[in-house]
């Protein structure tokens, strides 16, 4: 599996296990209207500084697996890949951003709005991740 799969699969991984259980949580107890709202903002620090750590740990752990294969540039292929994937990242985090900012705040507030963004981006996250994956196995780019 090359690196840069390996990479992708990490990110994907951790932003699962860690976001799963925060939006999960946000949604079966969703946060009081009152702003600022200290619990869900110390929640979503600590769900996102999980991510942190986790990713942090992967990466060490690849490059201390594969070292030669963490210090080599990205070529044509590799770039290739990331950019397509990147643009169907793109487009999933600007179709939420509009849903989020030019729809959501006529009928909602607060940290709905906040958690759907948060969603938004982990979820262009995901796709970018799933991108590169889904071309790795596909061997072209």
């Amino acid at each position: 599996m090359p690196y840069r799969e390996k990479v992708a699969w990490l990110s994907l991984l951790t932003m699962l296990a860690v976001f799963i259980p925060y939006f999960t949580w946000s949604t079966l107890h969703p946060p009081g209207p009152e702003i600022p709202n200290l619990g869900q903002m110390a929640l979503y620090a600590v769900t996102s500084l999980s991510w942190a750590a986790l990713l942090g740990i992967g990466h060490l752990v690849l490059r201390w697996r594969s070292p030669g294969e963490a210090k080599l540039p990205m070529d044509e292929r590799d770039i290739a890949i990331a950019h397509k994937a990147r643009g169907y990242a793109y487009g999933v985090l600007i179709a939420g951003m509009i849903l989020v900012g030019g729809m959501m705040p006529f009928t909602h507030g607060g940290w709905e709005i906040a958690n759907a963004a948060f969603f938004m981006i982990v979820l262009a996250e995901a796709v970018f991740s799933i991108g590169i994956i889904r071309a790795y196995r596909r061997q072209h780019a």
